[in-house]
């Protein structure tokens, strides 16, 4: 059986690798520095595998069939935007498959992916929880993109499934679990229904698996120019009001938001945080500490939470 050693939830910006800061004090600063402390406190907890909970950005997944959960379960390849690692990403197709299993008998026919392409939102946070040691991991993706999204509860409860997936693998393993997204920050619309998403925007959206370099060339400009507006809004107050709940393993508070309440305080970025309530449900710990930076610059409310200790 395998055993479930930690959880650590972390933000993601195309920004961290194209505007890193130049010196201390800097925005993003903080952010760095502590998630280079938390791929210290992993490295002492020596994971045999990592399974990562991301978002992809329309590099993968696009709305000609959107599933709502993508597990990886043979080969994983990083797309390379934004400056994050391109190439082939260890997988540990065993943990994947009992994890696949474990989910069925729960109830959750997930997709499946035996050549997943994954983005920033799994790679960036991979690196940063594991100091790039090139751990094996099992990549789940989960539609944060635009509605139709898996509700909060229906998060909740694949977090609950997979925790149980995870600790009935047959394999011994110690295994961490990793969230990667939000906290809040708002994006313009990604939703094909919204009438202000129109023309080539609206077609890539629904067809840009048909070249999906040729999408990404066109769209990651206009994310380039949104970086080091010191004005973006970034609601740190529930930022921190999140944190917070992470701290005990009660997460009704959240799930009651409900998707209009969560857009209206977090914004349409800040669904990522679904990645850490399918985290923090598998693993079934509190948080014991925490870092939070609203970077503005970076579009982005900056955190990271683990519930294990982290050196000062």
């Amino acid at each position: 059986m395998s055993e479930i050693i930690g959880f650590a939830g972390m933000s993601h910006s195309p920004f961290a690798t194209l505007l890193p800061p130049a010196r201390d004090g800097e925005p993003g600063g903080r952010f760095l520095a502590d998630s280079t402390k938390v791929g210290a406190a992993v490295t002492e907890l020596r994971p045999d595998a990592v399974v990562v909970i991301g978002p992809d950005h329309f590099h993968a997944n696009f709305y000609d069939q959107m599933p709502p959960f993508v597990l990886g379960v043979e080969e994983a390849t990083g797309f390379g935007d934004f400056g994050s690692t391109a190439g082939p990403v260890p997988v540990a197709s065993g943990l994947g498959w009992a994890i696949r299993d474990g989910l069925a008998e729960s109830g959750f026919d997930v997709s499946l992916s035996y050549a997943l392409t994954v983005d920033h939102g799994v790679v960036q946070s991979y690196e940063m929880a594991t100091g790039g040691a090139g751990i094996p991991l099992v990549p789940l993706v989960l539609n944060t993109a635009a509605p139709p999204l898996p509700s909060l509860a229906r998060c909740v409860a694949l977090g609950e499934a997979l925790g149980q997936a995870i600790r009935h693998a047959p394999d011994p393993g110690r295994v961490l679990v990793v969230a990667s997204g939000g906290l809040s920050h708002w994006l313009p619309s990604n939703d094909p229904r919204d009438p202000s998403v129109v023309g080539e925007r609206r077609s890539s959206l629904i067809h840009g698996r048909q070249d999906a370099r040729a999408f990404a060339a066109v769209r990651e400009p206009r994310v380039r120019a949104m970086a080091g507006n010191p004005d973006a809004p970034v609601n740190a107050d529930w930022d921190r009001w999140f944190l917070r709940q992470l701290y005990t393993r009660d997460l009704g508070p959240i799930v009651e938001l409900g998707h209009d309440k969560l857009e209206e305080e977090a914004g349409s970025g800040g669904h990522e945080i679904r990645t850490w309530l399918v985290g923090h449900a598998a693993a079934g710990l509190p948080l014991v500490w925490d870092s939070y930076e609203p970077v503005p610059e970076w579009i982005t409310g900056m955190a990271i939470g683990a519930t294990f200790p982290v050196p000062a």
